[in-house]
């Protein structure tokens, strides 16, 4: 492939100009006593306003993988790419019902994880060690994504060898550790920025070298109807109920994410978080753009077996080089933010959820804060490892578990904040099931698909594996919630104050 020298010196300039920006986070706001606490480190100390948050959830939730697999949806599959969308749209209303509430009862009890507050309201270990693992699992293979997404931004620029995505997540790994959530927090600002500049350059210059908008959309009509299995650029009837499910499912999960979890309780108030709520919408609309990059690629006559590859390519074809350097590092920015609170919200859950749950010993401040910065550098180099070591289909096929997974901590958390009607041990057994079911969906599809082909009452109906298991953990914890409460069996006890789920 060839080597793009100007991309590739802009491509550096803005890649050390976010790396001298992560290592001065660690002054930003520091307070006297330094990071020492993991609600310092972990958190930011719970200090960050209204535009802070909103760049930083913004950076978390729309990550370098979103910008790359997005379009490459897109680009292979037509219409069906699109539910990113509309469940983007459905997360905000559903985030500022659930989100300033969580907030209020974690802000409370000193609570940095969502299986913190499980914990507090359930008196269940073992259900919070299931929140958590279920957290740390999902996690992995979302920062192995990033990893992808900088991999294939480095190929596209014609850099040979893995030595450049090694160095690049030292880098990361080195200002995460000194720096914290204050190290993302900074850098989203930068990658937000660059990511708005290079999407509306995208759809106001190129559709303008490729004849308007009208011949884009027919020749991806064409091109799409060609394809094995073939596409176009609207749903097909069949593809209605997954495409709904998609969507539903895909937002129940969103917030449930482990990272999203640290990004909003890094917010100093409830009314940050609403606020919030109320503003991310602004990303739906920038990821409605961000898609029809995939009908520009094949418009422009990109032509690659890895669709993943459909974006950068399209930038170098379609603009000077060095606002191709500029496009390709917004990209690779965007893996920075969300790769490092997605291994702050690994380690936050390691260590208080996971090895505080098995030991059963309170530590210090100082040590959580001391274990978290080490677990994190284990989360990214193992995240390395991963996809240096496996073939990138294997994180992706991974990621489809994640979302499946992580939509079965509805009934513990999101119903949780509202009642505690449910047993603990039926919402374990709950969660089991789930699980259990939302894997081996996933599995018999080969995980080429987490739309599962369900046959019931007669007819088949094709749906996100992720909502007949979330319906199963449902039904299996009402019902053994009846029988335990029948039973008497002990419900544990639930700590947290009852004026911090009012208002």
């Amino acid at each position: 492939m060839q080597l793009h020298t100007t991309a590739l010196v802009i491509f550096c300039f803005f890649f050390a100009l976010v790396t001298l920006a992560g290592f001065w986070a660690a002054r930003w706001r520091r307070p006297k006593d330094g990071m020492g606490s993991l609600e310092e480190w972990g958190l930011a100390g719970r200090s960050f306003g209204t535009w802070v948050t909103w760049f930083l959830i913004g950076g978390d939730l729309y990550t370098a993988y979103t910008v790359i697999a997005v379009p490459a949806a897109l680009y292979g599959a037509g219409a069906m790419g699109f539910f990113a969308v509309p469940y983007a749209v459905i997360a905000y209303p559903y985030m500022m019902v659930v989100l300033p509430r969580l907030w209020t009862v974690c802000h409370r009890h000193g609570y940095i994880t969502f299986a913190d507050f499980v914990g507090g309201r359930y008196g269940n270990r073992w259900l919070t060690m299931a929140i958590a693992l279920t957290g740390v699992l999902a996690l992995m293979p979302y920062i192995a994504l990033q990893l992808v997404g900088i991999r294939v931004v480095i190929g596209a620029l014609g850099i040979h060898g893995e030595w450049p995505l090694a160095a690049a997540f030292v880098i990361l790994a080195a200002y995460t550790y000194s720096s914290g959530l204050r190290a993302p927090a900074v850098i989203a600002v930068v990658k937000d920025v660059m990511l708005y500049v290079m999407v509306l350059a995208a759809l106001i210059y190129i559709p303008i070298r490729l004849g308007g908008y009208a011949r884009v959309f027919e020749t991806a009509n064409s091109l799409l109807a060609k394809h094995t299995p073939a596409a176009m650029i609207y749903l097909k009837p069949g593809q209605f109920l997954g495409y709904s499910t998609l969507a539903i499912g895909s937002a129940v999960a969103l917030m449930l994410y482990p990272h999203t979890a640290t990004a909003v309780l890094s917010a100093k108030s409830a009314n940050v978080v609403r606020r919030n709520a109320a503003m991310l919408p602004a990303y739906s609309f920038l990821l409605g753009l961000v898609a029809l990059l995939g009908y520009l690629a094949l418009a422009a006559g990109v032509v690659t077996k890895d669709n993943n590859s459909a974006v950068p390519l399209l930038f170098l074809k379609m603009f000077p080089e060095w606002f191709a350097g500029f496009c390709l590092a917004a990209i690779a920015i965007g893996a920075l933010v969300p790769a490092a609170i997605m291994s702050i919200a690994a380690s936050n859950l390691f260590t208080r959820n996971l090895y505080g749950e098995l030991v059963r010993k309170k530590m210090t401040p100082a040590d959580e804060a001391a274990m978290a910065k080490v677990v994190s550098l284990v989360v990214k180099f193992g995240a390395l490892l991963f996809v240096l070591k496996l073939p990138a289909p294997y994180a992706i096929e991974m990621q489809l578990l994640g979302g499946i997974w992580m939509a079965q901590l509805f009934p513990s958390v999101v119903v949780g904040v509202f009642t505690r009607w449910f047993h603990p041990w039926a919402l374990l057994v709950g969660w089991a099931a789930g699980m259990a079911s939302g894997t081996a969906m996933a599995v018999a599809l080969g995980l080429k698909s987490s739309v599962y082909p369900l046959h019931m009452f007669g007819g088949t109906y094709a749906m996100y594996a992720a909502v007949p298991a979330l319906v199963l953990n449902l039904t299996v914890s009402v019902v053994l919630t009846l029988v335990f409460r029948a039973v008497k069996l002990d419900g544990g006890s639930d700590v947290t104050d009852a004026a911090a789920y009012v208002g």
